[in-house]
């Protein structure tokens, strides 16, 4: 009797795939397209708005902002000179941001924060950096 049920049991495990519906979720059977092609869906820093600071100094105070450039040269603590194309702008960037990497003059990185227009000359408060 054991054998019996047993059996049933391990048919009916095996079988329930059988019955499973093909069309809610995720299908692998196609290739996600390459990130360039892609229109819309969040992709980090990379996908965010960047502008440049030329463009960012004409903003509002608290504005949110995202750079692309180069750290040039450190002035104090954490205070660095980021420049991009166009200008050059403080960057205050706490050392805990940096997470043990070393950065130097000629690697491009992409920075996010918010515009401080009280300081002056205006900074930039990073809140995120990322290595491109």
């Amino acid at each position: 009797m054991k054998k019996i049920v047993l059996t049933a049991c391990v048919a009916a495990l095996f079988s329930m795939t059988a019955f499973a519906e093909d069309a809610p979720g995720l299908k692998a059977d196609k290739a996600p397209p390459p990130p360039h092609k892609m229109d819309d869906g969040y992709r980090g820093m990379e996908d965010a708005r960047t502008m440049t600071i030329q463009q960012a100094k004409g903003l509002h105070d608290g504005a949110s902002i995202s750079l692309r450039g180069n750290l040039v040269e450190k002035q104090g603590e954490d205070l660095y000179v980021f420049r991009d194309k166009t200008d050059q702008i403080q960057a205050y960037i706490p050392m805990a941001l940096f997470d043990g990497k070393s950065l130097s003059p000629d690697e491009l990185i992409g920075i996010s924060g918010s515009l401080d227009k009280k300081q002056q000359p205006a900074r930039i408060r990073v809140t995120h950096f990322q290595k491109q």
